[in-house]
């Protein structure tokens, strides 16, 4: 078996733009925006990144194909970029390409960078006629909101939870995410709102209304890795380190057998048991101090709590109207506003959570600070639909934790 990574590899610096209809700036100066603010983090120059991964998911809509795009935007030395795409989990696996390679051995300090430029595109979140031949044939009469209110009914059906209560649950995730967005000075929406407006608000898939929605940002945001004692010998104390890098890919078995009721995330649950493995979590709801996880859809944060085993089967309804999910909850998710309201550009995405929750662990998260210390963050991504996905969960936490 595999000894994993954990410990292998320490964050070194991080950085983040400001998320948003960023018409002021185009993908390049989004990208630089959070490259500069993760070589200062990192205390390094330039000249010292000898590798570096690009994720963005709308190529065409945007930068365009290759990894040149970075190397040009960011000036790089001539280094190794490799462009990834793996629908919304692309960032993580730009994260995984530099984690393994500074584990290998290949890099001693390498770069993950992810961006999207997508509001001036016009692209909403619906389907477009520009991923590949087998996804129009299979794709062209779905859609996201669509296919994740499948979700929601196969769910409520599964647990015989009332449609109500069910609403009022999913509302209450919208209403978490707004409050904390609106104390996040980089989140694209920052305005908060009450349970009410949420249950009145304009039907998109039933039972998702529009508060239960993502929309689609602008942003980038970057991680800077290196070894551990790389980190110590360039005077970083305390280091932030990855515990679990898993990604899982469906392989059709939801869609060509009678074992999937549509009711859960199945690669979700299989990337989680091999991240908690990983990183030795035995006891995820006492060991994961905050979580970052793939909110498209309210319903997507409420199972994806259930896949990730932080909830019973069918509990949690009840746990996330308990508060327990809140910014001062025993387990808070989303304290940055989530997808939700720190926005979605997808290719920026997975970067984004692991921003959080490294600013969490070192101290540095300003107003929306965890007061007790948190050691274990977890951020999880689910790209494509529920029948036919990746999900990417990334494991940080600090050093001996």
């Amino acid at each position: 078996m595999a000894s994993g990574i954990k410990d292998k590899v320490a964050i070194l610096g991080m950085g983040c733009a400001r998320f948003g209809e960023r018409w002021d700036a185009d993908a390049d100066s989004l990208m630089v925006e959070a490259y500069l603010e993760a070589l200062a983090d990192a205390g390094i120059g330039a000249g010292e990144i000898e590798a570096a991964w690009l994720s963005v998911a709308f190529d065409a809509l945007n930068i365009g194909p290759s990894g040149v795009p970075a190397s040009i935007a960011l000036r790089l030395g001539n280094v190794p970029v490799t462009k990834v795409e793996n629908y919304c989990a692309s960032g993580t696996e730009a994260f995984r390409g530099a984690v393994y390679a500074v584990a290998s051995g290949a890099a001693d300090i390498a770069l993950a960078i992810g961006v999207e430029k997508l509001k001036d595109t016009g692209y909403g979140g619906l389907p477009v006629r520009t991923r590949g031949t087998m996804f129009d044939m299979v794709g062209v009469v779905g859609s996201a909101p669509g296919n994740f209110a499948q979700l929601a009914s196969a769910y409520a059906a599964r647990h015989g939870i009332d449609r109500d209560d069910l609403k009022r649950a999913m509302a209450h995730v919208s209403v978490k995410s707004h409050a904390n967005g609106a104390r996040n000075p980089k989140a694209h929406l920052r305005k908060v709102v009450d349970e009410e407006t949420v249950l009145n608000a304009p039907m998109i898939a039933e039972p998702l209304g529009l508060f239960d929605c993502c929309g689609v940002s602008d942003g980038a945001a970057c991680a800077i890795v290196t070894t551990p004692e790389i980190a110590r010998a360039l005077g970083k104390k305390d280091l932030v380190t990855v515990k679990a890098l898993q990604l899982a890919v469906s392989n059709g078995w939801e869609l060509q057998g009678r074992g999937w009721d549509g009711s859960y995330v199945h690669t979700t649950r299989i990337a989680a048991g091999r991240a908690y493995a990983e990183a030795e979590v035995t006891d995820p709801g006492r060991q994961i101090s905050l979580m970052e996880v793939h909110d498209c859809f309210s319903i997507t944060e409420l199972v994806t709590m259930e896949d990730l085993g932080m909830c019973p089967e069918g509990g949690a309804v009840k746990d996330v109207l308990d508060g327990r999910f809140d910014a001062d909850g025993a387990n808070p998710c989303q304290i940055d506003g989530g997808l939700k309201c720190f926005g979605h550009p997808v290719g920026a995405s997975g970067l984004r959570m692991i921003y959080e929750n490294y600013l969490q662990l070192l101290g540095r998260a300003g107003e929306r600070q965890r007061m007790d210390p948190p050691s274990l963050g977890l951020s999880h991504n689910l790209g494509g639909m529920p029948n036919q996905s990746v999900a990417a969960i990334a494991i940080v936490g600090l050093e001996g934790a």
